[in-house]
């Protein structure tokens, strides 16, 4: 394919993570590496909404400075800023798709890297399909992330194996912290995940590996009951006095209603997907009025993504190598693609990186498989814990000052 030329942009999009400058550090770096093909790099400040606004921040003295990418790297959130906006589709342009040419024109942009996770990848799809009906020449490229694990094509995803470690060490404390008291009562630990309990599994590898555990772990992959809610718990008050157990945000009856509904108001996001939140909160009045014993709900809430201190080192370390090879696959004439994991073995831990296109991709939901959920229904399997157990090993070195992480502001 011809050697393309020109500038770039890069976007932070949806939820953040505590790998999410990772991959902006290694997008940076891809850049510097082919300096000769890329003479510039900007930031889209608030993700595609400072694209089309044209709140752009030159990175390209950013791309070369090593000390400042390394405490990027550590730093959680979205350095650039994140947005939730839906493009239109392109044969059905407002202008909007238009507006964004336009800016790529006036910036000499030839490049773009989006770094998000579902929806994300829908504005990456967009963009890709809308500059090739119009006919102006660029690679569009999307960089994997989301603590939710779901990207389909995709073993994994960045900003999932440090949030997994979070929930996992948390998780356990709080076994151990419950475990004191005689008294009985019921912890119930609500994790983040809509349609995917990817990480509400990860609360249950401490049975395999001697730490701390919860009595059972609810994902949306399965049904919930309350008949067998209530069981669970009785066979675990059998055991001990105090039970933990772990539910995603988005665990539904059969009939298809969340758990949380009833609590709250069903308010919706750009994207029109229900935002949750209470799952715990009803489980634990269901629990008191049922059982007549001490109920509490914790919500572990935006902490699991924003926890950088207990990040993994595997985890940043990827999302920034996947993020630069993205940039080389662009230079290399690939558009319209994803990059992705393909993993080859457990133990010891090998991945590869490769791409995958974008359509295949954007909108569509990777589920928790069936052999990562027990016959039950009601806890993760040793298969699960030896997919994760590689994503959340090795620890990172932040920069301390008086006590407290320091972080990269731009």
């Amino acid at each position: 394919m011809e050697h393309l030329i020109g500038n770039a942009a890069v976007g932070q999009s949806g939820g953040p993570t505590a790998a999410i400058n990772a991959s902006l550090a290694g997008v940076l770096r891809g850049v510097r590496d082919h300096a000769e093909t890329i003479p510039k790099i900007y930031g889209m400040k608030n993700g595609i909404d400072g694209l089309l606004a044209g709140d752009l921040t030159d990175l390209t003295p950013l791309s070369r400075d090593g000390a400042r990418l390394s405490l990027l790297e550590t730093t959680p959130a979205s350095a650039l800023g994140s947005c939730r906006t839906r493009l239109p589709a392109p044969d059905s342009d407002d202008g909007t798709l238009a507006r964004a040419v336009d800016v790529f024109r006036k910036y000499d942009i030839r490049y773009f890297f989006y770094i998000g996770g579902n929806d994300s990848m829908d504005t990456v799809a967009k963009l890709s399909a809308y500059t090739e009906t119009v006919g102006y020449e660029m690679r569009v490229f999307g960089v994997p992330k989301t603590i939710d694990n779901d990207l389909a094509l995709t073993d994994h995803t960045p900003g999932y194996g440090s949030a997994a470690k979070y929930v996992a060490n948390t998780v356990a404390e709080l076994v151990r912290d419950c475990a004191v008291y005689t008294v009985p009562a019921v912890t119930i630990v609500e994790i983040m995940g809509r349609d995917a309990g990817w990480l509400a599994a990860s609360a249950g590898i401490g049975r395999y590996i001697g730490s701390g555990a919860p009595d059972a772990v609810y994902l949306p992959e399965r049904a919930f009951s309350l008949d067998s809610f209530d069981r669970d718990l009785k066979e675990a008050f059998a055991r001990h006095p105090n039970v933990v157990v772990a539910v995603s945000e988005g665990i539904r009856y059969r009939d298809g209603r969340y758990v949380c509904e009833g609590l709250f108001s069903e308010q919706k996001d750009r994207f029109g997907h229900v935002i949750l939140t209470g799952a715990a909160a009803a489980l634990k009045e269901h629990v008191k009025e049922t059982f007549r014993c001490k109920a509490r709900a914790v919500e572990l809430s935006t902490v699991q993504r924003c926890a950088a201190h207990i990040a993994s080192l595997t985890d940043i370390r990827e999302a920034s190598d996947i993020a630069a090879f993205a940039v080389g696959r662009a230079v290399c004439g690939e558009s319209g693609r994803t990059a992705v994991f393909r993993r080859l073995s457990d133990d010891p831990y090998r991945v590869v990186f490769g791409s995958a296109p974008v359509s295949e991709i954007a909108n569509k939901v990777k589920h928790v498989p069936d052999e990562f959920i027990t016959p039950e229904g009601n806890y993760v399997t040793s298969a699960f814990a030896a997919y994760l157990l590689p994503l959340i090993r090795g620890e990172t070195n932040p920069v301390y000052e008086n006590g407290v992480v320091k972080h990269f502001i731009l």
